[in-house]
């Protein structure tokens, strides 16, 4: 939205440094230059040229409007209600005339593209999410709070659960109790250099270590009662539960060994 402001009518003439859409859209560095390059991938962008500036030159950018046109909707579509008074012409326009001189087109924005912005529900509990977190990390090494919760959202937006990164912020914290102050990275510097990936990496290791654990576990159960063991008194209500569940015993297996499912 912010390229599209900065574009003229026909999306072209968008020069602006990376920074300056940084700051303006308050996003990171890093997910800046991802999403310009993922817009020049798709085609929704296109280097037209550069521009001298102070720090050597910027990009001139175009936004390809035939493009734009055939992405998929995100707007619910509007229910009809009727005639309108002057309603929006989707068409192209001709603009008005000076002396006879044709103004310039109107401009292709089209009212069904606009996106409709997420209900303040979600926001709260998004920001509470983040806000969360990022309480969990060591209070004396918190900086950059806008670009942490900017890392946080884009890590979440890759399929980080919430509470996986929440619990990889908790451990690098235990972990680094005893670090003098120095040794201990600062917020900013550790959500963008995604020094949390080694923790969630972690924890999905142990979930599948404890879930084949777990598989053996019931797969020992199953022995017994295909066995009568004498250890099926051992047997708990929850795990019969569970081996019916996993299919590994049935219900007259159960019930041979001494057992209610």
């Amino acid at each position: 939205m912010f390229l599209a402001d900065k574009a003229s009518d026909d999306g072209s003439g968008i020069w602006c440094s990376k920074g300056t859409i940084q700051r303006h859209t308050e996003l990171g560095e890093t997910t800046v230059k991802r999403t310009i390059r993922d817009f020049l991938k798709e085609g929704i962008l296109v280097e037209t040229g550069a521009r001298g500036c102070k720090n050597g030159f910027t990009v001139v950018y175009r936004i390809d409007l035939a493009r734009i046109e055939a992405l998929e909707l995100t707007a619910e579509p509007e229910i009809e209600t009727g005639a309108t008074v002057d309603p929006v012409q989707t068409g192209p326009g001709t603009g008005a005339t000076v002396a006879g001189v044709p103004g310039p087109p109107r401009p292709p924005n089209h009212p069904k593209t606009i996106h409709k912005p997420p209900t303040h529900e979600r926001v709260v509990a998004e920001d509470e999410e983040a806000e969360k977190i990022l309480a969990a990390y060591p209070p004396d090494r918190l900086r950059g709070k806008a670009v942490c919760f900017a890392q946080i959202e884009d890590a979440v937006k890759e399929g980080i659960a919430p509470e996986d990164l929440l619990k990889a912020v908790q451990a690098y914290a235990t972990d680094s109790a005893g670090f003098t102050r120095s040794k201990v990275c600062f917020s900013d510097n550790w959500f963008q250099s995604k020094r949390w990936q080694a923790y969630v990496e972690r924890q999905a290791e142990d979930r599948e270590k404890a879930a084949a654990l777990q598989a053996d576990h019931l797969a020992r159960l199953a022995c017994w009662i295909n066995d009568r063991s004498p250890m099926c008194k051992h047997i708990t209500a929850p795990q019969v539960s569970e081996l019916l569940a996993s299919k590994l015993v049935t219900e007259t297996q159960i019930q041979s060994a001494g057992l209610r499912s």
